[in-house]
């Protein structure tokens, strides 16, 4: 088996260079924040006390960073060292989508210069959910660093450095599967606080599993739609077989996870709700559609041979998925009172500019650091 090495070639492609453009106007906005204070860039309000800055750039992205967990369950919780080659590509989109949540967080929290009481255990709510988010979010952007440091010492020759990191890596391994599952969950576990103002349709007791779940495939449908895009645009070693495997582990996933959903609505009686003709109604119905084709598709073995296929469906699983989160952080809360929200320039932008950087830092690290196997 071929060892990873950089892809090399131009970093100021036209990519990068649109990609820059974006994160320096972001710019603008975040230095706007940050010297006027939260509410010259943004509609958040009393009743929103968050937008899409938690519910996209945190929410939203740190479930795109999960494939290195998923991954991980698949290779050292169940012992498959078959998809071992995914595992590197995986774990840097983490490192990306939790550093950057990071940011966003920083951005988000109106007193920002405050934010190291979190790590004080004179100042800690431990009735707080959020508390168990934080510090689980914050240990994991270190263990996923951690875990990616064989890849910089790899690069710059650090042989020993790098022997004593694989002795101790079982540790952030560890750690590595046992954060995610927590504060994940824990995710799904805020807005089960929200109760009425959240609607029926996605407000369940059962939030934390579903959430739980809907990361772990998220997770697998980022390795295949990530490694689809490079493979189609750089000379990487192809691995549509893995993919294909690892897409019949997220069908049974999203069936498991559609049979929990539509049981827990049926039951509690909220089902009629889709059908009612409203934005609600509208979005659940959407958000599962685009599961359950995919689903349906990826169960036919045939079609998991077919790289095309599972990039398409890894697509409308991404979509689904990222639906389900705004749809239950924003579209479907509704605190009353006359509140409403809708994104401001400067929060769309400063988002923007986040997404920006991951793709500028993604196409640097394949660049310059071993993270694929040439074909």
């Amino acid at each position: 088996m071929k060892a990873e090495q950089p892809l090399e070639g131009k970093i100021l492609t036209p990519t990068f260079l649109i990609c820059g453009l974006i994160f320096l106007i972001s710019l603008i906005f975040m230095a706007k924040r940050f010297i006027y204070g939260i509410g010259a860039v943004s509609n958040m309000s009393d009743g929103y006390p968050w937008g899409i800055w938690i519910a996209f750039d945190v929410v939203i992205g740190t479930a795109f960073g999960c494939g290195g967990y998923a991954m991980a369950l698949l290779v050292y919780v169940f012992n498959k060292g078959e998809y071992h080659p995914l595992v590197r590509p995986a774990l840097m989109t983490s490192l990306f989508g939790y550093s950057l949540a990071g940011v966003a967080v920083v951005i988000d929290v109106g007193r920002y210069w405050q934010l190291y009481n979190i790590f004080l255990p004179w100042h800690m709510n431990l009735n707080s959910v959020l508390l168990e988010v934080a510090l689980c979010v914050g240990a994991y952007v270190a263990v996923l660093w951690m875990e990616f440091s064989p890849t910089f010492l790899t690069k710059f020759g650090a042989d020993k450095a790098k022997v004593f990191m694989n002795k101790i890596m079982f540790v952030f391994i560890a750690l590595g599967i046992l954060l995610p599952t927590m504060h994940q969950s824990s995710l799904g576990t805020v807005m089960v606080v929200a109760g009425s103002k959240l609607s029926p349709l996605w407000w369940t007791p059962l939030l934390p599993l579903l959430f739980l779940i809907s990361c772990i495939f998220l997770g697998y449908s980022i390795v295949v739609f990530e490694s689809s895009i490079t493979v189609s645009r750089y000379p990487i070693h192809e691995e549509t077989d893995l993919l294909g495997k690892v897409s019949a582990v997220m069908a049974g996933l999203i069936a498991i996870y559609l049979m929990i959903r539509f049981a827990d609505v049926v039951i509690r009686g909220h089902l009629s709700l889709a059908f009612r003709g409203d934005v609600n109604g509208y979005m659940f119905l959407l958000e599962n559609l685009m599961l359950l084709i995919p689903m349906g598709i990826l169960f036919i073995p045939a079609n998991r041979k077919n790289a095309r296929v599972l990039f398409l469906c890894a697509v409308s699983i991404v979509l689904s998925a990222s639906l389900y989160r705004l749809n239950t952080y924003i579209i479907g809360f509704d605190p009353g009172n006359g509140w409403h929200y809708f994104p401001a320039v400067g929060e769309i932008f400063i988002s923007l500019g986040i997404v920006s950087m991951e793709i500028m830092a993604f196409l640097y690290f394949i660049k310059r650091l071993p993270i694929y196997r040439r074909s």
